[in-house]
């Protein structure tokens, strides 16, 4: 589960470093700026999320279903909130808005959530 985790927050960080730079200099002109920052919001959490799984796969061991489930949520969240992002602000620039995407995006988000919740939970049950 470690190198799964550490070769997914490599893909995402990745990803994340290519859909800025994409944003940045080629969307730029097709883009409002409106659509600009909701897919800036997209890229910033992907390499937020994407640097977290990887400090997290070198601190934990992920052999518990605790911190497989904080994993999987941040992987699923990070999918799910950052990729509808991108998907709704090109479908849109191009007249054509997915609007299936549109309740993934929260969807995603509440997995990060529960991610982050959990994260959480697993500190304070180690403390006390």
């Amino acid at each position: 589960m470690v190198l799964v985790a550490q070769l997914v927050g490599a893909l995402l960080g990745l990803l994340a470093v290519v859909f800025g730079a994409f944003g940045a200099h080629l969307l730029k002109k097709t883009f409002t700026t409106d659509q600009l920052n909701s897919f800036e919001t997209g890229v910033k959490y992907q390499m937020y999320h994407a640097l977290l799984i990887l400090m997290l796969s070198f601190n934990l061991n992920l052999e518990t279903g605790l911190e497989k489930a904080i994993i999987y949520c941040f992987i699923i969240g990070t999918v799910l909130f950052s990729f509808s992002i991108y998907g709704l602000c090109i479908s849109a620039s191009k007249g054509n808005k997915i609007k299936l995407l549109g309740p993934v995006t929260p969807l995603g988000g509440l997995f990060l959530v529960v991610g982050w919740g959990l994260l959480l939970y697993s500190f304070i049950k180690n403390y006390i």
